[in-house]
Parts: C-alpha cells; structure tokens; sequence
C-alpha cells in the first residue's frame, strides 16, 4: 500500500509539476525581463493592453476585456535545467466552451536551432503549456513547472501569458544558480511591429493553449512583436481606441478585423473614420483590412446566409472609399479560406479551435510578410 500511494504521489506531483525540489528554485520578477507584444508602457499593469488614460473613455466591459494579457508573452534565456512560472490571476474565470489551459494557461516555447524549421525559417518549438491549477485559491496563485532535465546550455524561451484572464504579477522559476537575460533581439525582433484589432476571435477564443492564438503564431512566423487588441464582444470601432493605437510607435502593419462584433450599420457607419484616423496620423503605416468569417452554421440558416455576408459588403464599401481616395498602403482580405477547407475550425460555429487559428494565420501570412518584409 505504501508503494502505491507513493507512485500516485509521483503520478500526481508530474500533473501539476508540484514535485519536491532539491535544489531551490529562484523567482525572477517577468518585469526584470523582456515583455514583448505591448502597445504602450502607459497600461495600468504590465499586462494589460490599452492605456490607463483611455479607462474613462470606454465602455465598462471594453475596460475589462483589455485587462486580459491575450498575445503578451516573456522572452528570456537561460542555462537554467528546468523552467517554471508563479503568477497570481485577476479573475480565475472559467467559460464552458474554452479550456482553462488557453484562457487562464502559460505556455513555453523554445528556440531549437536544430529542429525543422517551420514557415519562414521559424524554429520556435512548443515545450510545454501548464494546467493552471489554483496553489493559493485565496489570492488565485498558479504555480508549475513546464520541463525539466535541461542541457544545462543556454537557450532562448518565449511564455506566453493567459488569453481571457489577467495576470496581476508573474514570476519565472529558474534553478537558482542559473543565468537568466532578455535573451537574442534578433529573435521576436522588435525591428518590425504588427498592431491587430478586433473581436473575441482575434483575442484567442478558443485556442487550447496561449501559444495558438492567431496573433501568437503570426509573431512566431513573422518573427516580429504582434500586438493583439482583440477584445471579446467589444471590436466595434470605438474612434478612441484608434487614437490610441495611432500613437502606438513604429507600427509597420495595423491589421482591422472587428466585423464579427459589429451590425451591418456599424460597418457601414463607422469603418471609415476609425481607419482614416489610422491613415492620417501614421500614414506611412500599412493597413490590412479583414472580412468577418462566414460561420460554418450560416450556410443553412437563412438569415445569417443573407446577414454575415451584408456586414462584409459594407466593410469592402468602405475600404473602397478607402482606397479610392488613396490607393497606398490599404489592402483586404476575403473571409474566401478563413476557416479552411475542412470546415472544422470553430468550437461553437463562431470561435476558433488551434486548427482555426492555424488557417487564419495561413490566410493573413502571405499578405503581412511581404509587407513587413518586402519580398
């Protein structure tokens, strides 16, 4: 019997990576490292998402969608033989329809200069997502680790942070006679930046794990910071959130994907002057405009076969007006491909699973990087 309950120790200290530790771990504030994805250092937190002056400006649950940490992520390296995280969550949310590894997860990546590399020479590896099970339910602690037995060698990380929770405070674990730094600029370089607007869907709705996010793949592909302001019920054009976001530096690429969120009259009334702000105070800014998906389940509903497809003509009215004025640095994409040619990238007929996200971000792929790139 004692030999069992040990094993079923084992067993379970494996699942929450809560084993009994030899050597000390050393928790190095995520502050003291590179923070990447962030549109402004005048956020109320590190890793919340839109200005802290804008608060008054915007409708109550627009504030607190943008306090989830969706696409922000930690780069760092270390020598370190294993790797965890401590971080302390705004709400300890749960939604049916969404697994708690991607809405209030972490997710590790790893730099293999030996692996295959994947689209664009990306050699970004998954390691490790952890379950994010509450140590501390008062004060909504997770704590685990995501690998361990190392080389001991320096290497290059990337955390991705919870998609619909928010992150009060955050702490990588490293052995505590490693080294740990920023880690390589020329990896996620911030030579290049993508700034993506919109809904739910853009958010990370419902991506299994942070690191499948539509904008995290992109990051990971284009090899440069994707600043995710997706916000779930809450992409409708709001004119002061594109003030803000024109004051976003060096933005190379602004991506506006909010028809989901918005009527037929919103996309008609309000596309132009959110994107106009875009083009006059950034003007050598490209802007990619995206169609609203056509939802799988509106092929045989008959009023979202005739409505859906309404909203998008509105939304191209405009990028038309758009461009006619003046036909630089605007361009679209067709919702034609967004959910792939299985027809099994939703959750709920609406929100996308990872093989949604793999397709959006194979749509968009082709158009960003030719002109974040050139090529």
């Amino acid at each position: 019997m004692k030999k069992i309950l040990m094993a079923m120790a084992g067993l379970m200290a494996f699942a929450t990576g809560w084993a009994d530790d030899a050597t000390p771990w050393e928790y190095v504030d995520a502050t003291d490292l590179r923070i990447i994805n962030r549109g402004w250092d005048s956020t109320s937190s590190p890793y919340t998402r839109l200005p802290a002056y804008l608060q008054d400006s915007v409708r109550t649950d627009l504030w607190q969608r943008q306090s989830c940490s969706s696409g922000i992520a930690v780069r760092f390296a270390t020598n370190s033989t294993r790797v965890g995280i401590k971080y302390q969550l705004t709400y300890d949310t749960h939604m049916i329809h969404m697994a708690d590894t991607g809405l209030k997860g972490a997710d590790l990546y790893i730099w293999d200069p030996e692996a295959t590399a994947g689209a664009n020479g990306n050699k970004w590896m998954h390691v490790n997502c952890i379950r994010p099970y509450l140590k501390d339910k008062e004060n909504k602690i997770v704590e685990s680790t995501f690998v361990e037995n190392l080389s001991g060698e320096m290497q290059e990380f990337m955390v991705y942070l919870p998609l619909y929770d928010g992150v009060e405070q955050m702490w990588i674990k490293v052995d505590s006679a490693a080294t740990i730094t920023d880690g390589s600029l020329e990896l996620i370089s911030p030579a290049k930046k993508v700034v993506a607007y919109g809904t739910s869907i853009l958010q990370g709705g419902c991506a299994s794990r942070p690191g499948m996010c539509g904008t995290s793949i992109l990051s990971r592909e284009l090899n440069c910071e994707v600043i995710n302001l997706g916000f779930s019920g809450e992409g409708k054009l709001d004119s002061c959130v594109a003030r803000a976001m024109a004051t976003i530096p060096d933005v190379d690429v602004f991506v506006i994907d909010p028809v989901p969120n918005c009527t037929y009259i919103m996309c008609d009334s309000l596309t132009y002057g959110f994107v106009d702000i875009l083009r006059s105070q950034c003007p050598d800014a490209k802007i990619v405009m995206v169609e609203g998906p056509l939802y799988p389940y509106s092929r045989y509903n008959s009023y979202f076969a005739d409505y859906l497809p309404l909203k998008n003509e509105y939304f191209r009215k405009n990028f038309e007006l758009l461009a006619a004025e003046n036909p630089n640095n605007i361009y679209y994409v067709t919702a034609e491909g967004l959910d792939g040619p299985e027809d099994d990238g939703t959750v709920d007929g609406i929100h996308l699973t990872d093989l949604g996200f793999r397709h959006y971000a194979n749509k968009l792929m082709p158009v960003l990087y030719p002109l974040l790139y050139g090529e």
